[in-house]
């Protein structure tokens, strides 16, 4: 089983942006020291997508690292949608059943994680727990300006 530092240093050179992302996120980001609050938006009934953190890449020119925490509410879903650069999912509570097509439906709990390729089309992200809430912290390289989620069918 790889280590997570192994995991961060194979990333090669987003390792860092990588890194520093999750890290303001959990903790002492910028923004949290100024005082100021995340930006929150409600995407679907039930699911509340928070960005946390964002900002320019020097290592990778015209692109953004961006930080979003997604909530679910129990038994929530987020509509089939892509997203124009990779993504890198970790789940920080409960379950989130995935499916990134043309894969297969994948359970992930706690602690685990998955990518997502530029444009993937994710068709499955859900709460299936009927009682418990789940929620995700999601690292996107992503082209400046460009939406984070564009909806698919």
């Amino acid at each position: 089983m790889i280590s997570r530092r192994e995991m961060i240093k194979s990333l090669g050179a987003g390792s860092t942006i990588f890194a520093a992302g999750i890290l303001a996120a959990l903790a002492d980001s910028p923004r949290a020291r100024a005082g100021a609050k995340p930006d929150s938006a409600k995407s679907a009934a039930g699911v509340t997508v928070t960005k946390i953190f964002d900002f320019p890449i020097t290592e990778l020119p015209g692109s953004n690292g961006t930080v979003v925490r997604v909530d679910y509410a129990p038994g929530a879903a987020s509509a089939p949608h892509h997203h124009p650069g990779s993504v890198f999912a970790y789940v920080l509570s409960g379950t989130i059943e995935s499916q990134v097509a043309p894969g297969p439906l994948v359970k992930y709990g706690k602690g685990e994680m998955w990518y997502e390729e530029p444009r993937a089309f994710h068709k499955v992200s859900r709460n299936p727990s009927k009682i418990a809430p789940a929620s995700i912290l999601a690292f996107m390289i992503v082209p400046h300006g460009a939406a984070l989620v564009t909806p698919g069918k």
